[in-house]
């Protein structure tokens, strides 16, 4: 289920350039990144743990991203 909204994806295409994108496209890339986004706060998630703290921070983020 896709639960990132098209338009802001369909936006940053464009500004790299694409002209035209099919929704197919659209949703391939929304799907892809929000598995990046769960993978990357799972990661992060377990950084703030291994700290003991429940929040996450940009550190961890930054942290986890090198990890991936």
């Amino acid at each position: 289920m896709v639960e990132l909204p098209k338009a802001p994806i369909e936006r940053i295409m464009k500004n790299a350039g694409a002209e035209r994108i099919s929704d197919d496209a659209k949703v391939e890339l929304i799907e892809y990144l929000e598995q990046l986004i769960f993978d990357i706060t799972v990661e992060s998630n377990k950084k703030a743990k291994i700290a003991k703290r429940k929040t996450i921070k940009a550190d961890d983020i930054k942290l986890a991203i090198k990890d991936l």
